[in-house]
């Protein structure tokens, strides 16, 4: 099923191109950064898919699968391929590495005999040797021409060629045909270490060898495929895809005779199950709970333990029987009148009940993690230390157990941006950002400008965040023009060349003796403010107008960052330093982030939320510390709102306001993540086998456009280096895998320091299917196995849904 907030159309959601949270006054130790010890993490939570023998399994069955709609393309490599299309896909094309349990990338026997890096020098040659017995639909054997046509579709040099991504293909130099057409040499001008992830899924030439065919023709049809299944129809009006057996298929014959892929809306998956109409469903955690209460629904004795009739006892049954039986005919005409309607619906609920006992919620978790992303294009989050306080004053903890526990799963937090537990490349790096810590947060929040009183203060001098820069800016104002020329690192050229490190000593030793002081002051101030009651009040129902988004500068820009701040950033680097194991603690300008400006906003017209009490009230120069929370408004949300509430308490405590706003469903990503019209959100970003590749774009450092504009490519936070972006081409290009991963896990402690994307926690996967099915459900990392998947013997083709289905 869809989940809100997961990017579509991205990298990182689906290999092809789709899928779609966590200062330094006090640095914190590293000691427990860090939980590999040197080992292999487990995953998290195993696959539950009831494993069984192939023998055991029934011959020629339907399945039906519920999908969110049908798919606008079968073309994987369009911007609007989504889950779907990954699953119908899956079943159609070769996936050279599948990938297992832990998120790796398998050989699969079925197409390869051998896949291997041959040559590295002078250039990188990857030999395939295909499988002699792989063959598509037509009959013609898999082979170079395959190959090349799809390179060529996806390198990015002709433009006509309509694709969503071209990683990993604009670096080959050749494809050439072996010693015979079923071996492929692939020639890399540059070094590419994801060499796995490419060509899956394979197309045939016949789909990639013209742009006509590619754009439109495989949107809505595949004529010839090379999977356990081929396309039988497509049928819109009634919202199914029907795969059928490839009489062609070398491998395993599929145990299925047909699998049906039928379009259901989340929220009226409960319903499909109850009438029969699916036999395997991803569902919300309410319609899990629907199942796995059918397990409960008669007592010991035969009664019903819930629903209508559950609360009758014996006495009051006798009552009724009584008065329906009585000598006042009114009143008995009124109890058999309502037994009559209680027999009804005791029924009726009965048969809802029986119909979902025939299923089981298979669960475990999704390949895919939860952050809290903080915007830091503007606003008091462009302050790193704002950021940082932010992840300080959650308990990401409690955050995961709020979600997870109440569905019986693991409720660890991600300790990586770039990988979950149990894949090679992770390692808890949070250590790089520090655990939850009230005091430390407010620390930050002072050291940046935020007091307690604060919002009622008229501006005045401060050294703290951008505020510093406040004089220096007034002093070059009739210099703008020609600092607007400039580049961002240069125009910050001056602090980067201190000496950091000096700096962040000094920040360590001197910001707690400051935030002591500012405490008191804000202290004085509180207390002034607690004898103006009515002022406070009706400073919480303002209505935002100086400062609303049409009121800024259209075009987004770096903001230099403030002495202050690059002295902290250089006390977090050379933590990183000690978590990544690079030897240097210098700090250059690729590493700053934007700083400080102050303020907050909201749309003209929007209420502030109510005050926090005086003394625990932040502010700056007469401006309250609020940030904008932008939630999904949709049913299936629920789950993300009540984080989402979590969140707010936990950072009112700290003195941070956050302003809740709920947008339509609809809206949610593309209005709102993806333009950069938030303070916050929460959004998920899928697991990946190949971070290095897909991890990159997410992370990349924004760069602004000849129109004044700013492009982020997925980095929807705005916020980013230069050596972050350095580290995932140094990790791209590295063949040595320890090389490569150790790369990527310097530059996830850095992600991790900049404090633009904290993790939250990885998303429950929870999959209603009928207890007779084996080989599917809960899949975790691994790709299915569709000609595996059956019936337990003696179960009859398609008999799980047939008494309802066409019925909706």
């Amino acid at each position: 099923m869809a989940h809100l907030g997961v990017p579509r159309g991205t990298a990182r959601q689906r290999r092809s191109v789709a899928l779609l949270a966590t200062g330094v006054l006090t640095i914190p130790a590293l000691a427990g950064c860090s939980s590999d010890g040197g080992g292999r993490v487990p995953v998290a939570m195993g696959q539950d898919i009831a494993p069984a023998a192939r023998d055991r399994l029934a011959d020629g069955s339907t399945l039906t699968w519920a999908i969110d709609a049908v798919p606008a393309t079968l073309n994987a490599f369009q911007a609007d391929a989504d889950g779907a299309t990954t699953r119908i896909t899956g079943a159609l094309l070769p996936t050279l590495f599948p990938l297992d349990e832990r998120g790796e990338p398998r050989l699969d026997p079925d197409y390869l005999e051998s896949a291997k890096v041959i040559e590295r020098e002078p250039k990188q040659v990857v030999l395939y040797k295909l499988n002699q017995r792989a063959v598509w639909s037509d009959g013609r054997e898999i082979g170079a021409p395959d190959f090349v046509a799809q390179w060529r579709a996806l390198s990015g040099k002709d433009s006509a060629f309509w694709t969503a991504r071209n990683a990993g293909y604009e670096r080959i130099e050749k494809i050439e045909r072996g010693k015979d057409d079923l071996q492929v040499r692939v020639t890399f001008s540059k070094p590419y270490a994801d060499w796995r992830g490419l060509f899956s899924p394979l197309y045939p030439k016949e789909v990639t060898g013209a742009a006509g065919t590619f754009n439109d023709g495989a949107r809505t049809t595949l004529k010839n495929t090379a999977g356990p299944f081929r396309l039988g129809s497509v049928d819109k009006d009634k919202g199914t895809v029907t795969l059928v057996r490839d009489p062609r298929w070398w491998g395993d014959r599929p145990k299925l005779e047909s699998l049906v892929f039928r379009a259901v809306k989340p929220e009226d998956r409960a319903d499909a199950l109850t009438e029969g109409s699916v036999d395997v469903a991803d569902v919300d955690p309410a319609a899990a709970n629907s199942v796995a209460r059918a397990a409960r629904y008669r007592t010991g004795n035969g009664q019903p333990a819930h629903g209508p009739g559950a609360d009758i006892t014996p006495a009051a049954a006798l009552r009724s029987w009584a008065v329906a039986h009585g000598s006042d005919e009114k009143a008995a005409e009124a109890a058999q009148k309502a037994r009559a309607e209680n027999r009804e619906a005791v029924t009726a609920y009965a048969a809802e009940q029986k119909a979902l006992n025939r299923f089981a919620v298979r669960k475990s978790l999704e390949p895919a993690y939860t952050q809290l992303a903080l915007n830091g294009e503007s606003g008091p989050l462009s302050d790193e230390r704002v950021r940082r306080a932010v992840a300080r004053a959650l308990d990401r903890q409690e955050l995961a157990d709020t979600v997870l526990k109440p569905l019986g799963l693991a409720a660890k937090p991600p300790g990586s941006h770039l990988a979950l537990a149990g894949q090679p490349v992770y390692k808890d790096a949070s250590g790089a950002l520090g655990d939850q810590d009230a005091k430390e947060a407010r620390a930050l929040l002072a050291d940046a400008g935020w007091t307690t009183g604060g919002a009622v203060q008229k501006p005045g001098d401060t050294k703290a965040g951008s505020e510093a820069d406040k004089k220096t800016d007034e002093k070059t104002d009739g210099d703008a023009e020609d600092a607007g020329k400039k580049p961002a690192d240069e125009a910050t050229g001056k602090a980067a060349d201190q000496d950091e490190d000096e700096a962040a000593d000094k920040a360590g030793k001197d910001t707690g003796a400051t935030a002591d002081k500012a405490a008191d002051k804000d202290t004085k101030a509180a207390d002034k403010d607690e004898k103006d009651d009515k002022a406070s009040r009706d400073e919480g129902l303002y209505i935002v107008g100086d400062e609303k988004p049409g009121d800024r500068d259209p075009a987004p820009r770096a903001l230099a960052t403030a002495p202050a701040a690059a002295a902290q950033s250089a006390a977090v680097l050379r933590q990183v330093a000690a978590v990544t194991g690079e030897g240097a603690t210098r700090v250059g300008t690729q590493d700053k982030q934007p700083g400080g400006a102050p303020g907050a906003y909201a749309p003209q017209g929007t209420a502030a939320p109510a005050p926090a009490p005086a003394s625990n009230r932040l502010g700056k120069d007469g401006k309250p510390l609020t940030l904008r929370f932008v939630l999904p408004s949709g049913p299936g949300s629920q789950s993300l709102r009540g984080v989402g509430e979590k969140i707010v308490a936990m950072l009112d405590a700290v003195g941070i306001g956050a302003q809740i706003t709920k947008v339509s469903d609809e809206s949610y990503f593309k209005d709102h993540i993806a333009s950069g019209d938030y303070d916050m959100a929460l959004y998920s970003w899928p697991a990946t086998a190949y971070p290095a590749t897909d991890g990159r774009p997410v992370f990349a450092k924004p760069e602004a456009a000849t129109d004044g504009s700013l492009l982020v490519e997925q980095n929807y936070t705005r916020i980013g280096s230069d050596h972050i972006d350095q580290l995932f081409d140094r990790a791209v290009s590295e063949l040595d895998a320890k090389t490569s991963g150790d790369l990527l896990k310097q530059a996830d402690a850095r992600i991790w320091a900049a404090a633009g994307s904290i993790p939250l926690y990885q998303r429950p996967q929870l999959v209603a299917v009928d207890k007779k099915l084996r080989n599917v459900g809960a899949f975790g990392f691994a790709s299915p196995r569709y000609q595996d998947i059956g019936f337990l013997g003696g179960q009859a083709a398609g008999s799980t849904a047939s008494p309802a289905k066409g019925t909706k």
